[in-house]
């Protein structure tokens, strides 16, 4: 394994490879968090560097990482360990706005034309959103605000991410995890140990109920979308939100009540055969047994850490979703 970790110096004109502890750590999220990185450097005489220098991480030949030293610590043995963040890290900033008529992927574009964000591929997100107003939250929040309103009135989610210096925005349906047809697969082989949950307690709706408040009528119009077999099987879960001015209300309802009448299923496997390929938002298969459920079908990546140590490549997932058979 060919590992390629570069550090810009303080003039920012030169990329020098340090000498490199064991143990680096490449981390990523699904919402609200970017990624991370974190190595350890032995300070020596040509290793000037500094917060705010960018870095780099290849690994053999493809392209990982690419972000900015945000934090570094050092002993009295010379070791400096650093902590990098991807160009997400700026999302963090705080705001008020006000935006009428954008689609997810337009307000995404315009938050990286105002903080001067490399914009990779942004794939169009169909739904326009009539109007919100976002009052001192971060970036994060108001993209994924976004995000949000996209998935509950269409059913599609999108990933956001940062592609080696670029933000990233693509459809769920486009983050498998595949080479000419062959999907990536963890099983009992590729993944050494695993904690498996399933609840109804977090995220699970049999009953979804909106209200918009029509002024022309002068009247609340309610739109119900229910399931009465798993009202009788769990009990009433009810979800409730308030439209607002052009969402279709029966529409929105019947795609939440999709989205959250089922159990949520979580996964964390850990020491997982290492895969470059995956990040959080990745779509990869997953066969095992769980004792009394089998799993075979692909989960989403909801927080992925690679760790490189002793020309060594793991990674532990946390995933949810996926059907089970039975």
């Amino acid at each position: 394994m060919d590992i390629e970790l570069l550090i810009e110096n303080e003039s920012k004109t030169f990329l020098c490879q340090p000498a490199i502890q064991e143990g680096i750590e490449w981390s990523t999220e699904r919402k609200n968090t970017p990624g991370k990185l974190t190595f350890k450097v032995l300070k020596d005489e040509v290793l000037d560097f500094s917060e705010g220098c960018a870095v780099r991480l290849r690994v053999d030949g493809q392209e990982v990482f690419f972000g900015f030293v945000f934090k570094q610590q050092r002993t009295q043995e010379k070791i400096i360990t650093v902590t990098a963040w991807d160009q997400l890290r700026y999302l963090k900033n705080s705001d008020i706005v006000i935006y009428e008529d954008k689609r997810a992927d337009e307000f995404i574009k315009m938050v990286a034309d105002d903080f001067r964000l490399k914009v990779g591929t942004l794939e169009n997100t169909v739904y326009v959103i009539p109007s919100r107003v976002e009052e001192r939250v971060s970036y994060f929040e108001m993209i994924q605000n976004a995000l949000d309103e996209t998935l509950m009135n269409t059913g599609q989610m999108f990933v956001l991410y940062d592609d080696f210096g670029k933000l990233t925005l693509k459809n769920l349906s486009s983050m498998a995890v595949e080479s000419r047809g062959a999907y990536l697969m963890i099983d009992e082989e590729t993944g050494k140990s695993f904690e498996y949950t399933s609840s109804i307690d977090d995220n699970t709706y049999n009953k979804i109920k909106l209200a918009y408040d029509n002024q022309d009528t002068g009247t609340r119009d309610v739109y119900i979308a229910q399931d009465s077999v798993n009202m009788n099987k769990w009990g009433v879960l009810q979800y409730f939100d308030t439209l607002q001015q052009g969402e279709n209300g029966q529409a929105k309802a019947d795609t939440l009540l999709k989205l959250y009448n089922k159990k949520t299923r979580n996964l964390k496997v850990t020491n997982a055969l290492g895969d470059i390929r995956v990040r959080a938002g990745s779509m990869i298969v997953v066969n095992l047994d769980l004792g009394d459920v089998k799993l075979k079908n692909f989960m989403l990546v909801e927080k992925c850490k690679h760790i490189y140590k002793e020309n060594e490549h793991w990674m532990d997932l946390t995933l949810r979703g996926g059907e089970f058979i039975g």
